[in-house]
Formats: structure tokens, sequence, C-alpha cells
């Protein structure tokens, strides 16, 4: 029954309240119903009590009861918790907000100031399970009736400032526009407090405002004075963001959204974008949302070649600015990847507004990501206190394709408000400091999965969201310096000038250190007697003994007899590569010529460093050495006979003659770096060096002909190269282990996507079918969105394997009733007769049964799925809904209820009955989608820093090795400390490389749960056909699909098993792991 229109203006103006879309019209309607009612804004928590008092309207009865739910939890104290403090924030940003909706829930008074006028970004953020929790319980769909509804999980930062505007305005919070912070002003004299230095011209009650506790949330390109900043730097990355007009038509409501393609786990989909249109990206998402919004990274030689940037600059700031951005070429390019990703059904694109009236559409940087040393600090000055906290981007900012910003922002701003109270309670400053930065140090490692499950239970207190939470890991001697007394002298930074002579004190040491190893290892062995780090190696024999302490039993000590000493070396540096992952950077002829001593003591030291902790055996030559040794080249070993096994296996495949294995010494002609120098490729012609040599300073690269110094060495097929020189031969990109293969045709290295296929040795592979040009039809989808779409027609995502067994799902209470009193196994007539057994037909759909894609999704009903998206778009749900979507979230699933509800989603007619079924399942998909698509970003994104590292360790080894090798008049003293310099950089950057090997098995691991979901999608829709109309080449299809599934499934298995036997091994490694 609808209610009766209320003639009570303080009800229009509460309704208007609601219902406001602009900033201006949520500030005059809410002065208005503060004039209706006679209560003063901006009064705290105090108004809020008389509002809700006064206004007894029955539309706001609902959201009295979810701010009085929140208000009411015991960490407020009633709204005492702060009564007497003061706080300033500044920006009215998502986390500004946010903090302010806390402190004012303490009792605090909350100031807030922001420079704009007006809400105006349309950019759409990712939102977590808890962050969408946490706003349904402040009321945030009384105010924005279509928050994620179904299986949304995002919103525009326009649309999330304006209802977390209007909950602060509802708190008593007093709000300040057009006003800029430009920095503190101390108190100048005892009893006084501290200001705010304001722009342009602040109001005299602000600008005489004194307070005792400063939030920022200005973004990051605003810090507080006394704040250091730290600098993470990738490779050049180009974002580009673009809103489109929603016209919220049903063509539009029927498109579906992209969560995440990247490339590198997907590269199908950006190789038919590249031949459609020119446009080279490395990720894209979609989001439909107030606007139609995407975001991509695209690669600047592509924006060059298509005219979108007039010139290439090496500064990041001329090259994306509005002189060198061509706007046209700009909206073009946009345009073609909007219409490629959605197959134009979209429409006519339309662009959004700006602020300024321009099309909504930027380029911008995020090649460097700005990250606060601290989190917070305190200054004083004639004896008042103030208490500086940092939340959003001013704190970390986020790398956009994470979808961390909101999450995260939200975390830091509750940690901040949990200090404040701390604050409050009189707790002394170096200990409110240190509780601080502990909890700091758990933001930039917090995720959905590692945070408590139960989210209804975060809170303002820290241990309600962090399972591993320690409170002192800081300790509040490690804080003085961020305490600031002014006009005294503060105790600070006590251990600045620590590291100033720890070079030299240790610098004489690491060589021994390195000898008395060496000899320990080699000890026993008939005939090696290890003096030095030189000529005790050239017959080889020390080597070999080096290599049989660490793995027994491949080379008996008495097969050496007879065995020469370039022989011995180059069996030694192969099995060091091959059985214990440590790469050579010195050739066989330079350790028996001894003409690269360098060389030899750096590739020495790389063992010391990885096997110095493996406990010594006194048995010498019969003890065996542990098998699962904690070397960090493990994952280095993996991948490179990952590597070796691809090259086989191709050989093979060309019909090649590999005339099974060679004999364990018969390695003289293919051993690692025993030519000398290098043979170039064939085509590539060697530069020589552009200054002569000095005997022993290094090889050349294979590639370019240049010298190569110790760091540089980068060794592959038995060649060095240059890093930035080992590039794909096709697209130039740069080559990392086990993501590349050699095609024996040519002699050339390709990255796996232009690897010339079989049969094919005069040019890249083509690509796969997949990568052929698609028409606007709706089959034609390129493999990426097809799989990474949620939801969309035909297709699903499949289900992380890490899937926890207990989920959480939504049921009305009519569906559980029905769910308890169904039979959940099908009738035994009803199922078909068993088919003819197939080669490998067992295996593989036991495999595919368990990689079922979708989470329930029948692939043959796609309009269930548009019906649903329709749903969401045009009808928000009415406050029964809500209440009951809230309360259907905090039902757990066990495993036997999920296994149900998966045979039922296996059959196309019976999901459609149970809606609730539906869209839970289907917001399990899109969040594992996001998952997959979030941990590609971070890797990606860690493998550019990587780069970007080497990089600078190689630039600094290159001056450091010319050093030593020029001034041989140098003191001794000099010498060894130059060395110990150079030690170190070399293991610091076996270090980064043991870390991309990992990251690139997490690379492979994405890449063929992409592939499963492929294989598994097409697959399907051959097993869906009635066995009687299927043709021979269906069959045959058919069969080469199950096997390729098989081969897919069981390199994946291969992959997850090393990483559980990696991760048992270092537990068991850990001290105290016996006991």
């Amino acid at each position: 029954m609808a209610e009766p229109a209320s003639t009570n203006p303080a009800h229009a103006h509460f309704e208007s309240f609601l219902q406001a879309q602009l900033c201006q019209d949520v500030l005059s309607s809410f002065r208005g119903l503060c004039e209706a009612l006679g209560v003063e804004p901006g009064g705290g928590l105090p108004q809020y009590h008389k509002i809700k008092a006064q206004l007894n309207y029955w539309s706001a009865k609902s959201l009295w009861a979810k701010l009085d739910k929140r208000a009411g939890q015991p960490v407020y104290q009633q709204g005492r918790a702060c009564p007497n403090t003061k706080c300033l924030v500044v920006g009215a940003g998502p986390c500004g907000l946010r903090a302010a909706v806390e402190l004012a829930l303490l009792g605090a008074r909350v100031v807030l100031v922001e420079k704009r006028t007006k809400f105006s970004r349309h950019n759409v953020l990712h939102l977590w399970p808890f962050t969408i929790h946490d706003l349904r319980a402040l009321g945030a769909k009384k105010f924005y009736g279509r928050f994620c509804t179904g299986t949304l999980d995002h919103i525009s930062i326009r649309q999330l400032q304006l209802l977390l505007l209007k909950v602060v305005l509802l708190l008593g919070v007093e709000i300040h526009w057009g006003v800029t912070f430009t920095g503190l002003q101390p108190p100048p004299k005892k009893g006084s407090g501290w200001r705010a230095q304001l722009q342009p011209n602040p109001p005299a009650q602000l600008a005489n405002y004194e307070f005792d506790v400063l939030i920022s949330a200005a973004g990051g390109k605003f810090v507080p004075e006394g704040f250091t900043v730290r600098e993470m730097r990738g490779k050049l990355a180009i974002g580009i963001t673009v809103n489109f007009v929603n016209g919220r038509t049903v063509e539009e409501t029927q498109v579906p959204e992209i969560s995440g393609v990247a490339r590198i786990y997907n590269q199908s989909f950006f190789q038919s974008l590249l031949k459609a249109t020119g446009i080279d990206l490395e990720n894209i998402v979609y989001y439909k949302d107030d606007t139609h919004y995407f975001v991509m990274t695209a690669k600047k030689q592509c924006l060059l070649r298509l005219g979108v940037l007039r010139q290439d600059w090496p500064e990041i700031d001329r090259l994306l600015g509005s002189a060198n951005v061509v706007p046209e070429a700009l909206q073009s390019f946009v345009r073609a990847v909007a219409d490629f990703a959605t197959h134009g059904k979209l429409g006519k694109l339309e662009f959004a507004r700006d602020a300024h009236g321009r099309p909504d559409i930027s380029a911008f940087d995020f090649t460097s990501m700005m990250r606060a040393e601290s989190a917070a600090r305190v200054q004083e000055k004639h004896g008042a206190r103030l208490l500086l906290g940092l939340v959003g981007d001013c704190l970390v900012e986020p790398f956009w394709p994470l979808g961390t910003g909101v999450a995260r922002g939200f975390l830091a701003a509750f940690d901040a408000a949990w200090m404040v109270k701390r604050w409050a309670e009189g707790a002394g400053p170096l200990e409110v400091l240190a509780e601080r930065e502990s909890l700091y140090q758990l933001l930039s490692q917090t995720s959905p999965e590692n945070m408590h499950r139960n989210v209804a239970q975060y809170g303002l207190d820290p241990a309600t969201r962090y399972p591993t939470l320690n409170l002192r890991a800081v300790t509040p001697n490690q804080v003085r310096d961020l305490y600031d007394v002014v006009a005294k002298e503060p105790v600070r930074r006590n251990s600045d000038k620590t590291d100033t002579g720890k070079l030299a004190a240790g610098s004489a040491g690491t060589q021994e250190e390195l000898l008395r190893w060496c000899q320990k290892q080699t000890a026993g062995y008939p005939g090696v007697h290890v003096t030095d780090l030189s000529s005790s190696w050239a017959d080889g024999r020390a080597l070999c003994a080096l290599v049989h302490r660490l793995r027994p039993g491949l080379l008996e000590p008495s097969e050496l007899q007879g065995l020469g000493a370039l022989e011995a070396t180059a069996w030694a540096l192969k099995m060091a590569e091959h059985e214990l992952g440590i790469t050579p950077v010195v050739s066989a002829k330079a350790v028996v010529a001894g003409s690269d001593p360098l060389g030899l003591i750096a590739y020495l030291s790389h063992f010391h460093s990885t096997f110095k902790n493996m406990p010594h055996n006194p048995g010498g030559l019969e003890g065996p050495a542990s098998q699962g040794f904690p070397g960090s080249s493990s994952a280095v070993l993996f991948l490179g006979k990952l590597q070796r096994t691809l090259q086989r296996t191709r050989a093979q495949e060309n019909g090649e003659d590999t005339g099974g294995k060679k004999p364990r010494l018969e390695v003289e002609a293919k051993s690692p770096s025993t030519e000398e120098p290098p043979a170039p490729e064939s085509g590539v012609p060697l530069t020589p060096p552009s200054q002569p040599q000095e005997a022993g300073a290094g090889d050349l690269c294979a590639l370019c002909g240049e010298q190569l110094y110790i760091l540089e060495r980068l060794c592959a097929d038995g060649r060095f190269f240059h890093r930035n020189c080992f590039r794909c031969r096709t697209c130039e990109a740069t080559l990392r282990p086990g993501d590349y293969g050699q095609h024996p045709g040519d002699g050339y290295f390709y990255c796996f996507q232009h690897l010339p296929q079989p049969g094919h040795k005069d040019g890249p592979d083509p690509g796969p079918k997949s990568q052929d040009l698609p028409t606007p039809d709706e089959n034609s989808m390129p493999s990426g969105p097809s799989t990474s779409v949620i939801p969309q027609e035909g297709t699903s995502p499949v289900p992380n394997p890490s899937q926890p067994t207990r989920r959480l799902i939504r049921l009305s209470s009519p569906e559980r009733q029905r769910l308890s009193s169904l039979k959940l196994t099908p009738d035994p007539e009803l199922e078909p007769p068993p088919k003819p057994p197939r080669s490998c037909s067992a295996l593989a759909r036991q495999a595919l049964e368990g990689s079922f894609v979708g989470w329930g999704i029948p692939v043959q009903s796609p309009q269930v799925v548009v019906a649903m998206k329709e749903e969401q778009e045009q009808s928000p749900p009415s406050s029964e809904e809500e209440e009951e979507e809230e309360a259907e979230e905090t039902m757990a699933l066990d495993s036997d209820t999920q296994e149900a509800l998966l045979t039922f989603a296996k059959n196309s007619g019976t999901m459609s009955k149970y809606p609730t079924w539906r869209r839970t399942l289907l917001r399990h998909a899109r969040e594992e989608e996001m998952k997959r698509f979030c941990k590609a970003q971070a890797v990606q994104r860690r493998l550019h820093e990587i780069e970007t590292a080497v990089g600078e360790l190689e630039a600094e080894g290159t001056k450091v090795e010319q050093a030593l090798r020029s001034q041989s008049t140098s003191p001794e003293q000099q010498k060894a400390q130059w060395l110990e310099q150079l030690l170190q950089l070399v293991q610091k950057k076996n270090s980064l490389l043991a870390e991309e090997a990992e990251l690139m098995l997490t690379v492979k691991l994405l890449s063929l749960e992409e592939q499963q979901c492929e294989v598994d999608q097409e697959l399907r829709g051959y097993m869906n056909l009635e066995e009687a109309l299927k043709t021979p080449a269906d069959r045959q299809a058919e069969e080469q699909l199950l096997k390729k599934l098989l081969d897919v499934v069981e390199r994946r298995d291969e992959i997850v098993r090393f990483q559980e036997e990696r991760r048992l091994s270092e537990l068991a490694s850990r001290p105290g792991a016996q006991g």
C-alpha cells in the first residue's frame, strides 16, 4: 500500500535531500531541512539526534536505524569517545569523507575544507566486499538505489562522494567549500593552538578555528610539510580513462562489462585488437555506472604511431602535456577501443563532460607511485600538540589496475580514526605513533583474502579487520623522529650515520669468507686444493667438486680421470645451471685461462649466497646434499627445466632428430659459454667494441657486439647478451625467464606469442584463429573478454582453485524451504546411457568437471543473464528487498550445499528458478575474475619495477667494475671495498632475478588458467551436441580439445605442485619447525 503524500515541508526537504544528484542540490536541500526543523547545521552528533527526534517521517526510519546501529557500537562510547577533540579534515574525496564519518561518530568536532565546489569525477571505483557492506550499513542504498545491486561491485567517484557527503552532513560535520589548505600556522604563544593557512578568503570563524588533529586527504600531490615520500618506479606506463554518456537504453544494459583483461595472461585478445585497429594495449577494464567507463594502459610507441602524441619526449610531463597530445586523435583512439571491446553495441559513443565542460578523457602517467614513509606525525610548540595523519592517495598512491584505492583508503581512514581515539584517551605521543605505524605496515599487504572473512564484524577496532595484528610491531623508540618539538633540538635519527663505516669494516672479510666456504665445500675431493679464487679453479676439478657436493650423483669423482680442464669446467657450468639454478656469468674458457677473475668471483658468490645455510656434511664424498635445498634459485631452476622441455618438444614437432639424450660428459659443443667470443645470431652483425678491450674485461654481447660487464650478462643458449638486447625478434618485448623460445630454423629468440609454429620457419606464428579480426556479431569476441566478462553470453570465468571451502550465499526464506525439500540428485532413469569410451576421455572429462566454468551459469541460457542485468539496471530494490539481501549475505554455504548448487547449475533449466542463487554465483564469478586480473596487474607492475631496479644495479655495477679493472695503482684497501661493493650488487641482482622467476611462474599459471577457460568453453559446445548429430569432424575436434585440456590441466598441476612443495620446504626450514 502506497504511503500518503506528506504536506510537511521538512518531509519534502528530506526527500529532496535523499534524491539529490548534484553537490549544490544536496547542500541546499539539507539547509532547507535544518531550517524547517529549527536545527543549526554543523553541530556534531547533537545535531543528528535533534534531526532524528524532530523528523518523525516513515521514509527516514530505516536510515536512522542504520546510523543508530553503527553509532551504537561500543567503540564509539555513545559519541563520547573524543568529546573534546577538534579535528580538521582536508579534502572531500571518498577517503576524507569516510574519515570524517568515523571522527564524528567518536564525538569529535569535525571541520572539513574542500577546494572544489562540486563533484564531477565520473571514473568508476572497484569495491571490495567489506566496502560494499560498510557503505550499505551507512545507508548507501537509501541515497543511491542502484548501489551494488545484483552482481555489481563498483560505483562512480561522484556517486560515492555524494552518498558520503549526505552521511557527514547528517552527523553534524561542518563543511567549507572553495577553500584551499596551504599550510599550518603554529601557535604564536603559550595557551594558543594550531590553525590552518587557508586561501583565498576563509570566513573568520574558520580562520580562527584551533584544532589538535589534522587529517590530510587532499590527494597524492599534496602531503603536509614534515612527511617524507618515497617513490616506487617502474617502466613507463601510460593510462587512459574515458567516460561515455550512458543513455540506459535496453541495448546498453545488455552490453556485458569487462572486469579486466590483461595481456600478461590473455595475449590473443590484444593481438586481435592490434590487427583490427592498430592499437596496442596492455590491459583494459570496462564498467557501466552513471557513464560507460573505460580505463586502459596504452603503449607509447602505439600512441606515437597513431598520432595521439606529437613527439617523443624523455620527460613524462612534456610527453603527456596538453601541448603534445592531439585531442581529436585521442578521442578516435578511445572510440576505436570501446567499439572493439563491446562489438559496437553501445551505438553512437558520446563523451561525458568533465567539470570544465570538455570531453571526459585523459591520459596520465603511473610510472611512479608515491608512498609516504610514515602515516602520522606529532608537532609540538608552546605546549600545544598537533597530531597529523594521512589517508587516501597522499598516504599511498594506488596502482589503479588492482582496484585497491577505495578499500585501502577506507582501511587507512579507520586506522587514522582509531589513532585519534587513542590520542583522546591520553596515550603518549610516541605510543600513539608506534601503534599507527604498526598498522601502516599491514596496509600494503591487505587483500580480501587475507582479512577477516566476516565483513559484518568490521569496525573501528583494528582487531575486527586484521587477522594477524601486532600493535607493537613498531616500538616507540623507532618513531622518535616522528615527534617534532618545534624550537627544541629533537632527538631523532640517532642511527643516521651507522652505514658510513660498514663497507670498509667488512670488505676484507667477504672475499675471505667466500674462500673459506669454497675450501670447506671442496674438502676431501682427490686432486682438489683450493687456495685462492682464480688459479685453483683452472683445471675444472674444484668446480666439479663444488657441484657434486651440492648435488651428488651427477658425476662420480672417478669419471673426472682423463677429462680435460675445458670439458670438466663446461660440464660443471652446465650442471650448475640445469640442476642447481646457478646461471653462468663467466665462460668455461675464461675460467680455464684465468682471464676473468672478477667474473669467477661473482659466479662463486652466487653459490655461496644460495647454499651458505645448507648444512655441511662432514662425510665428504659420501654425504648426499639435500634435494630440497632452500636456495633462492629453485624457481629459476624450475623455469629453466620448463624452457628446455619446451625446446625439445618443439624440436620433435619439427621432425628433428634429437638422437636421444647425450651422455653426461658429451657437452663440449653445447656447453654454456664455451665459445669465446660468442658467435652472433645469423643475420645480426656484430658491432665491434667502441674501445679496445683489456684482456679478460668481459664478453661481448651476441647481438650488439658491445662489451658486457659482469652485472650486465644474461646467458641464453650458451651465449651472453645485454638484458636490453635480449628481446623478441618480432615485437621487441623484453624476454623474461620461461617466457620465450628459440626458433630452430632461424636461431632467433621470440616471445611465446610470436614464436613460429612448426612448419612456419620463415616468420612468426600468425596466431590462433581467435586472433583473426572478429566481426561485430555476438560470437566473434576474442577469447579474452569472453572469459573475463561477467556476465557474458555463453561464458563465465573459471573459479580459482584456492577458493575456500565455505562461502557466503544469499537465500530467501521460500528458497531455503524449497532447498530443504528438494532432491539434490537427478533420477537414474533420466540419465542418458553411457557413451563409448575414447582415448584420454575419462581423464580429460574429469579435469573438465573439476574446472567447471561459470559457477553454475548455463552456457546455453544467455537470456537469463541478460534479463537479470536489465532488472538490475531498471529496478532498484525496495527497502524490504534491501533488508532481505543483507540478511541473506550472512548465510554460509558449506561444501555439500555448494556441490548441490553446482549440480543444479549444470542443468540449464534449474538456475532460472532460483534467482538468488544465480545472483550469488554470478557475484562469486565476478570476484574470482577480478582477483585474477588484480593478481596479473600486481605481477606485471612488480616485473616492471624489477626491470627498472636491475637496470640501475647494472649501471652501478659497471662503474664499480670499471674502477676495479682500471685502477691498478689504487690501494689494496680501496680495491677490497670496490670488490665488496660489486659482490653486494651481484647478490642484490640475483635476489631480484629469483623474485622475477617466482613471478613468472605466477604468470604461467594465470596463462594456463586462461587457456583452460578457452578450451573449456569450446569443448562444452561440442559436448552439448547430441551424439547422433555430431559429424566426424566434430568428433575429431572434440577429441583434440579433450587432449589439449588434459595437457593444460597437467601443466597447471605441475606448477601448483612445485609451489606447494616450495612452500612446505620453506616452512620446514624455519627455526623451530622441528619442534
